[in-house]
């Protein structure tokens, strides 16, 4: 007995010193855990889709060692606001996860799938490059059940909506999106969002707001956003919170003590941003709302005809291309995706008068911005935003970075470069070359923050037993590529991109693995 014994010890001790087996090792790198804390050096031993040891000097083995030399090594960055739309052809979606980012939430501004769960099924079985999870939006909602009215829902109305939202909510929905400057819901009144949004804080969900406004009555469309807040206690995102028009730049400072203030008062609200100076949508968004009532091109095309009634829209035309979107310069509306006339793709308003040999008015640009809706309309960079209040904005403590961008493909259209470098132009431009952020903060800003946001318990964190989710990125290299002019690039400097444990960027070649997982929210033990 007393042999076996020893043998015993023996053998317990020899497996017990074996080097532990991986399936990759990150070695050399500089840890950014994504907690805001400084970078540390550490290895990092993966196996499957898990982080198993984050530990200096790891000894073990695996199937491929990764040299992270002179890199950051951070959890993968997490998109609080795409366009996923495209993602049913686009499964790769590379150009998000060419720029590091291995999560995204869908469904923002109001819009996305109706029947969410069938979806979601559909994009697991078909495979996808990252993780993404959704919101419900509001527009659709409302649409489905009223359709594009101006008038306030019916009870009966009120209460199937209340249901669509519940449904979405138990098919994993993270919350619900509006965006009230957009049809048809604009129309909707306070009471209406709050009693639908508080279907989604009855399931621990959020609420991101495309605000009412963002140019003349930014305060207003904030404080708007701070009322659900409070009147429906959820937790509130200003999405991609910005100051449109010239005469509104500088109000970022007021915005930004408002969140203060609400959170001083004890209400949840927080800010996700992107950055760059132009924002991206359709161009309707220059057309007064009442004259696309019933159809934003039928009923548009109906009121069009009625000269006093066409002067009220080119009127409302002409103000916002002074005083919101237009920047009172026609140079400053550049086309990204235009079906008509795709030939003016990455020109702009002004290019277009001059075109249709036509003086490059403001006046001239209203008529052609009713001529490209009465086509079906066009999408549209617009150049309306102070450099002044993008950089204080992403200084807020409350800021995450978020890209709204669309999942697109090298050579179709004329894309918002923020769809190819949102992430890597923070790192780059606004964190090493501007010090807007230091490097720990915008990492933070991209993971830990926007985790916290979404209620992760494994994601966004360098943490032993959480999902490998990983980024590595050069500091010294990294910054986007993606320009106005010439946006179908992807950036520079990030080298490994690891989704759920599988390479798929490695030494900068993107790797068509489409381990991405669609990523529901599950109530919690706190439920209201």
């Amino acid at each position: 007995m007393k042999n076996i014994s020893i043998l015993t010890i023996i053998l317990f001790t020899l497996f017990s010193c074996q080097p532990e087996s991986y399936d990759v090792i990150i070695r050399n790198g500089q840890v950014l855990d994504g907690s805001g804390s400084e970078a540390f050096s550490a290895d990092i031993g993966i196996r499957d889709d898990r982080i198993i040891k984050v530990k200096a000097n790891l000894k073990g083995t695996a199937q491929r060692e990764i040299d992270a030399s002179g890199h950051i090594v951070s959890p993968g960055f997490i998109d609080l606001h795409a366009h996923l739309e495209p993602m049913v052809f686009d499964r790769e979606a590379q150009s998000h996860v060419r720029q590091g980012v291995t999560f995204a939430l869908g469904g923002p501004d109001g819009g996305g799938p109706l029947s969410l769960g069938t979806y979601l099924d559909s994009l697991q079985a078909g495979g996808i490059g990252m993780n993404v999870g959704y919101l419900i939006g509001h527009n659709t909602v409302r649409n489905e059940v009223m359709g594009m009215v101006d008038r306030e829902p019916t009870s009966d109305e009120l209460e199937e909506m209340k249901s669509l939202i519940q449904k979405a909510m138990d098919d994993g929905a993270f919350g619900i999106s509006t965006g009230l400057k957009y049809l048809p819901g604009t129309w909707a009144k306070l009471d209406e969002i709050v009693a639908l949004s508080k279907v989604a804080a009855q399931n621990d969900g959020i609420y991101t707001s495309h605000l009412r406004e963002e140019g003349l009555q930014l305060m207003s469309g904030v404080k708007e956003a701070i009322d659900i807040a409070d009147q429906a206690d959820i937790p509130v995102v200003l999405t991609h919170h910005k100051v449109v028009g010239f005469p509104m730049w500088g109000s970022s400072k007021k915005t930004l003590a408002m969140v203060d203030s609400a959170r001083t008062a004890g209400l949840d609200v927080m800010i996700d941003q992107y950055p760059y100076t132009a924002s991206h949508t359709n161009i309707g968004i220059l057309i007064p709302a009442w004259s696309m009532e019933g159809g934003r091109y039928e009923k548009f095309a109906e009121r069009c005809e009625d000269p006093v009634l066409r002067d009220s829209i080119k009127q409302g035309i002409i103000f916002n291309l002074i005083n919101d979107r237009g920047g009172n310069d026609l140079k400053r509306v550049q086309f990204s995706r235009f079906n008509w006339k795709p030939e003016l793709e990455g020109k702009t308003l002004y290019d277009w008068a001059l075109a249709e040999g036509l003086e490059p008015t403001i006046e001239n640009g209203a008529e052609l911005v009713i001529q490209a809706q009465l086509h079906r309309g066009a999408n549209c960079i617009f150049h309306a935003m102070s450099s002044e209040d993008v950089e204080r904005i992403m200084q807020h403590p409350q800021t995450m970075v978020a890209s709204d961008g669309r999942l697109s493909q090298p050579g179709k259209g004329h894309p918002h470069p923020r769809a190819y470098g949102t992430f890597p132009i923070v790192l780059g431009e606004y964190t090493r070359e501007k010090g807007v952020l230091d490097l720990p903060t915008a990492v933070y800003k991209m993971t830990g923050l926007p985790a916290k946001r979404l209620g992760f318990q494994e994601r966004g964190m360098i943490k032993e037993g959480y999902i490998a989710d990983i980024t590595i990125f050069d500091p010294a290299t990294v910054n986007a590529q993606s320009t106005f002019e010439e946006p179908h690039q992807y950036p520079a400097g990030i080298p490994y991109v690891m989704v759920n444990g599988q390479l798929a960027v490695d030494e900068g070649e993107y790797k068509p693995v489409l381990a991405g997982k669609v990523v529901k929210r599950l109530k919690t033990s706190n439920s209201k």
